[in-house]
């Protein structure tokens, strides 16, 4: 059984990660009151999500490079200083186009965060890479349950929701001071078999040149060689995964106001309840993660998520709807962790360029399925329009099965061992 060792890189990138999800997951229930704010619809509103996809498509193209040119560790630190400049943009502007425009920015360097620690943390802790990425994730979704609070309370107060940008600066500030401050330095680059979770071992000195010519020609052609099969379905389910979490996120806190009887303030607090959930499962699928197989384990929390949903959609008052909202969170929790640990083990030497083509699955879920969730809204409302997620965790289930397959059976011409992950 694989073990997760906890040094000070790892509690770092846990602490950048964080900083991404405080934004990310409070700025779902922003979206309501921009719209109250601006005057506009619905799918108008959900602009806002296509500026978060294009954001993730530019981020993806940016990581590789300014991983390869700078480290991966200055790649991440560039991309939370370019979110806390995006969140003061957003803090300060009012106009539409502004707005979408601040939020396409943030989700640009956030997406570099993101590609940054997934591929740190896996070639990192190698076999343990799943059980760090859940942790990771936790994290984010800790420091995301505190981001809609804040907004609840300073909605109540009349003070809108401007303030927690502030306080989202604050954060990085004081988190880049701390590894200043401590000299915690993440690493600029890993060795290339490392993504793979085979160690790389003492440093020897090179008795045969010829041998070590043709071994890096290896590898450096199986970094530009195609991303496999695997790879593949796994980037479609994040698609579609991703979908769920953002729908959820940007749509959740109308539900609670048109079918439960919340307040905006009451519901804009209340999505809370979704990473409360998140925040648990992903600390207990850290644990789980080291004694199942990631697609097993998926499909079980793409069940959780159905269940979940059924008694929050089903709901017809407030206090129940925000335990299925818990219930959907605990479920949630493994979708990402699971599914890029997955894609990144089976893209083995090329997990940097895998990490950013990741990045364009989440452009994909975020670029549509919000925008179509809105436009349904408009006509039926949004509690009818969210019958679209059981849609999406079913797609998401079929992919898993189809994904578990794939990773049994090696490429045509790969003698290499496929990825143990469906087992």
């Amino acid at each position: 059984m694989p073990r997760l060792t906890r040094d000070r890189t790892t509690w770092l990138t846990y602490s950048q990660l964080g900083l991404w999800g405080f934004f990310l997951y409070g700025f779902g229930p922003v979206v309501p009151l921009l719209r109250d704010e601006q005057g506009t619809s619905a799918a108008v509103a959900g602009l806002h999500s296509t500026g978060i996809a294009v954001g993730a498509l530019a981020g993806g193209a940016l990581f590789a490079p300014a991983a390869r040119r700078l480290g991966r560790g200055p790649a991440i630190w560039l991309g939370l200083a370019g979110v806390a400049a995006g969140v003061t943009a957003l803090g300060l502007l009012r106009p539409l186009p502004a707005t979408i425009a601040a939020v396409a920015v943030i989700a640009t360097f956030g997406m570099m965060v993101i590609s940054g620690i997934n591929v740190v943390l896996t070639a990192h802790h190698g076999p343990g890479a799943p059980a760090a990425l859940s942790e990771a994730n936790a994290a984010c979704a800790g420091m995301g349950i505190l981001a809609p609070l804040v907004i609840g309370a300073t909605v109540d107060a009349g003070l809108g929701w401007r303030p927690v940008m502030a306080v989202e600066v604050g954060l990085i500030t004081l988190v880049a001071l701390a590894a200043l401050t401590f000299r915690v330095r993440l690493p600029k680059a890993a060795p290339a078999v490392a993504a793979t979770g085979v160690p790389a071992g003492p440093a020897r000195p090179i008795l045969d040149t010829h041998r070590s010519s043709r071994t890096e020609t290896v590898q450096d052609s199986r970094q530009r060689a195609g991303l496999p099969r695997a790879y593949w379905i796994a980037w479609v389910l994040m698609s579609v995964t991703g979908s769920i979490e953002v729908c959820l996120s940007l749509w959740t806190a109308d539900v609670l106001r048109t079918h439960a009887g919340l307040g905006a303030g009451g519901a804009s607090a209340a999505v809370a309840a979704i990473v409360c959930g998140m925040f648990v499962g992903r600390l207990a699928g850290g644990r789980l993660a080291l004694r199942w197989r990631p697609v097993p384990l998926l499909l079980a929390a793409l069940t959780v998520s159905l269940a979940g949903f059924a008694l929050f959609w089903s709901a017809p008052v407030g206090w129940l709807a925000v335990t299925g909202l818990v219930v959907l969170g605990l479920g949630n929790a493994l979708h990402y962790p699971l599914a890029i640990s997955i894609a990144l083990a089976a893209a083995g030497p090329a997990a940097d360029k895998a990490a950013g083509w990741a990045s364009y699955s989440m452009g994909v879920g975020f670029g549509i399925a919000p925008v179509a969730l809105g436009w349904v809204a408009d006509g039926v409302g949004p509690h009818l329009a969210f019958l679209l997620l059981p849609g999406f965790i079913a797609a998401a289930m079929l992919l898993t099965v189809r994904l578990g397959r794939a990773l049994r059976l090696p490429a045509p011409g790969d003698d290499r061992t496929p990825v143990s992950a469906a087992a």
